[in-house]
């Protein structure tokens, strides 16, 4: 029901400016004309809306997931870029050289005025290049800090220029009642944004946490464990993530997404399972035991909590394995009397973490390149694999929860569905969409 509320609530949000301006607004003009305006208050009101959708509210992303509200940031920031991008060349019509003196309200004509439309023009150019940006971050090789910087500095700067050119150069944004919405629109954005980079690290200041231990898993992967200081930690879910920030004040960009591999039952400190991949993975092993640390969350969706499925199917490719851990060891811990099957599927031996903790039973282990004496699976985790871990009943009745390469997750949930397994069973969450 909450998903279905906050699409309706999203539709309502994007389209008020759109029909206050049809009810109070001036006589009709040419078709074109009114769909140019029209794409252009849908462009703006749907800009304002990516900053709810990437402000790491828990009201919407921990009922419908990060990776869902993320997708539907990105595909809903696309789609404005199209409407605004039509929006400028829809005015083929429209007389030039600012108001006319018989339209003193602009019920006819609006402005061309090059000061009016210059900061129009401004977001227009830099609207096309932070989605560009976006869609590209990997391959231009930023720095997460550095494009998270750009980022908001650059969406915030697009609202403050459309406000102003849809107030001075629109026909219907100069109208009063206009004005004070898109006022009130763009200060809830602009407060989402200062509410995630003023107020909730001056929260955090007042919960830090200590690093307790560093312990190397793998050649490449870590398990860092940090204790409450001074508070009584964190309240989550097995399965859930947080944002970390070790080393620095709580105000710094430098914090990154992890999962929580420990379990809730198990005390108050928190486990992550971390492998070094970019600039600040591959610094773990130097993180010193009392570093002071931060924790914004939790975040997510992905449990088992409160599920009456008779089996949980947790199927894991690499670092994915860090969540399930979390629940996997809930489970453990709280005499969970639900069936358990794990796959763990990994590239070479070395890489396997937890393995005397996970132990062999129903537990299969995957290698695409395994050692001469290896005893386990091989290859990877695909169709085949499911089908002779899994029976028949297993597939329609038990939840599966999965975690890991974009590719491996595709097929497992391709076969789950082929094999009959109800959507709502699948459940899973994804960080890499372009």
């Amino acid at each position: 029901m909450k998903p279905l509320f906050l699409i309706i609530a999203y539709l309502v949000a994007v389209t008020l400016p759109l029909f206050l301006s049809w009810w109070f607004g001036g006589p009709p003009r040419q078709f074109h004309q009114e769909l140019a305006s029209g794409l252009g208050m849908l462009a703006f009101s749907m800009i304002l809306m990516e900053f709810i959708l990437s402000g790491r509210f828990k009201a919407i992303s921990n009922d419908i997931g990060m990776d869902v509200t993320m997708r539907f940031h990105q595909i809903m920031a696309r789609t404005a870029l199209v409407f605004a991008l039509l929006h400028p060349f829809l005015y083929q019509g429209t007389p030039s050289g600012g108001q006319r003196p018989w339209d003193p309200t602009r019920q006819l004509t609006i402005t061309t005025d090059f000061s009016a439309l210059s900061t129009g023009i401004a977001a227009w150019l830099l609207l096309s290049g932070l989605v560009v940006m976006a869609i590209g971050r990997n391959q231009l090789g930023y720095r997460y800090e550095t494009w998270r910087l750009l980022h908001g500095l650059g969406a915030l700067l697009i609202a403050v220029l459309l406000l102003h050119h849809t107030v001075y150069a629109g026909r219907y944004g100069s109208q009063p009642l206009m004005t004070w919405v898109w006022l009130a629109m763009t200060g809830v954005a602009v407060g989402s944004l200062l509410t995630v980079y003023l107020v909730v690290p001056l929260l955090q200041k007042s919960r830090p946490w200590r690093v307790s231990s560093v312990v190397r898993l793998t050649p490449r992967q870590w398990e860092v464990t940090l204790a409450p200081d001074g508070h009584r930690g964190l309240d989550y879910k097995a399965g859930q993530f947080v944002w970390l920030n070790l080393g620095h004040s709580p105000f710094s960009l430098k914090e990154n997404p992890f999962s929580i591999c420990s379990a809730p039952a198990a005390g108050p400190e928190v486990s992550f399972m971390i492998k070094e991949l970019g600039d600040f993975t591959r610094t773990i092993g130097q993180i010193k035991p009392e570093t002071v640390a931060y924790l914004d969350g939790p975040y997510g969706n992905l449990s088992v909590d409160g599920r009456a499925e008779p089996g949980v199917a947790f199927i894991a490719g690499g670092v994915g394995l860090s969540p399930l851990l979390g629940m996997l060891r809930q489970m453990r811990l709280t005499g969970d009397p639900r069936k358990v099957k794990l796959l763990y599927g990994n590239r070479i031996i070395d890489q396997i973490a937890y393995r005397e903790e996970l132990g062999e039973e129903d537990v299969v282990y995957v290698l695409s390149e395994p050692p001469d004496n290896w005893h386990g699976q091989t290859g990877f985790i695909d169709a085949g694999l499911l089908d002779r871990v899994f029976s028949d009943r297993e597939f329609s009745e038990w939840v599966f929860v999965m975690c890991g390469p974009s590719v491996m997750m595709d097929v497992v949930e391709d076969h789950l569905i082929k094999r009959g397994t109800p959507p709502h069973r699948i459940l899973s969450e994804r960080f890499s969409y372009d």
